[in-house]
């Protein structure tokens, strides 16, 4: 009898309500302006969809610490809006009294009999970790400048990866299709205090001003406004991963990324079938799929799946569109835009050869 494959796995899938908590640092004498921008924002939080509800704490031994906690139905609904302009414009308020952020994501396993008939379900069994926080942004370039911009940023110096004894950038993928650029990255820490450290090297600032005069949307990184607007903006968050432990880091794998042409309102059905499908996959020794990361920004219905393959794609296009048996590719085709065809092994060529991205580079932090 094969043993069962130990994997890690993350997700926000799985339907079970959120705790979010963001960590403040509050300007000195602030303190008021911040609690009157709170009593204005949470009464049109409250409205969100699957927003449940929101305390504001101060800390007892440090009056500038402060914290936000909210609870939601789940992760998903939490996601679309924290990734919405909608959420940009009800915090701006706060920014202007404090100095530091940090959020903080949980999926609930337990809790008192009493608070049971709160909405959403509790997350049924507790994951298994690698200590690895992974994220994405994805952004559109002028038509015609992808060429340029590919060589930009492919040439650009790696940035160190260590940012202090807890955190540390472990690898960067990009991709692009056509003229939208894909950044994933894995943190080994903290995802916000990594991001912070790369921006600010010098070689990245050159990386990003030149390749500001392709973007489609105006961006001004210096200016922190125009900063958090680009990345809620740009934000790819990852709803799913899942990889067999045995695999780790192994140099060996082929990593692709695809972009996966979605119909308009099917974004997160299509991102649970991608995520039940590598989870069977990756249960299975044999199998070709060592690992996937499936990113959704939903109100956009944009779903991209990170895929890390133990064999050349061509020799398991099935297993690289998600799509092994004629029952799951009928359901994926149904969730695609039209036009795309997935009947036969013609169909499955052309659809990796239309969105197979292209890798534009692949870097991992020295040892791994």
């Amino acid at each position: 009898m094969t043993p069962p494959v130990e994997k890690v796995s993350q997700s926000a899938l799985d339907g079970s309500r959120t705790r979010v908590v963001l960590l403040l640092e509050v300007e000195d004498g602030a303190e008021q302006r911040l609690l009157e921008a709170y009593d204005q924002m949470c009464q049109r939080v409250a409205a969100v969809p699957g927003h449940i509800s929101d305390q504001l704490c101060q800390s007892i031994e440090n009056p500038s610490q402060w914290l936000i906690t909210s609870e939601w139905e789940s992760a998903l609904t939490f996601l679309a809006w924290v990734d919405s302009p909608a959420h940009l414009e009800m915090v701006e308020p706060l920014h202007g009294c404090v100095r530091d952020t940090r959020s903080l994501r949980f999926g609930v396993l337990r809790e008192t009999a009493e608070r049971t008939s709160a909405g959403g379900t509790l997350q049924t069994t507790p994951r298994i970790g690698d200590g690895m926080v992974r994220h994405a942004i994805t952004f559109t370039v002028k038509p015609g400048s992808e060429a340029a911009v590919a060589e930009i940023l492919a040439g650009y110096s790696s940035p160190q990866a260590r940012v202090d004894d807890t955190t540390s950038l472990r690898r960067t993928s990009l991709f692009m299709h056509g003229n939208r650029v894909v950044r994933a990255v894995e943190v080994h820490g903290e995802l916000v205090k990594a991001l912070r450290h790369v921006a600010e090297q010098p070689e990245v600032r050159a990386v990003e001003e030149a390749i500001n005069p392709y973007l489609e949307v105006d961006r001004d990184l210096s200016d922190p406004h125009s900063a958090r607007e680009f990345f809620t903006r740009a934000a790819l968050p990852a709803v799913h991963h899942v990889a067999a432990r045995a695999d780790g880091h192994s140099p060996d794998l082929r990593r692709h990324a695809l972009f996966y042409p979605t119909k308009e309102g099917c974004g997160q059905a299509l991102a649970r079938l991608l995520a039940r499908q590598d989870e069977s996959a990756v249960d299975d020794p044999k199998s070709p799929i060592a690992g996937s990361t499936v990113f959704l920004r939903e109100h956009e219905d944009i779903v991209v799946r990170l895929v890390d393959l133990r064999v050349p794609i061509e020799e398991a296009p099935l297993a690289a569109v998600g799509a092994e048996g004629p029952h799951r590719t009928g359901v994926l085709a149904r969730l695609l835009a039209e036009g795309v065809d997935l009947t036969d092994a013609q169909g499955i060529k052309r659809f990796l050869t239309d969105y197979d991205m292209r890798l534009v580079t692949d870097r991992r932090a020295p040892g791994d």
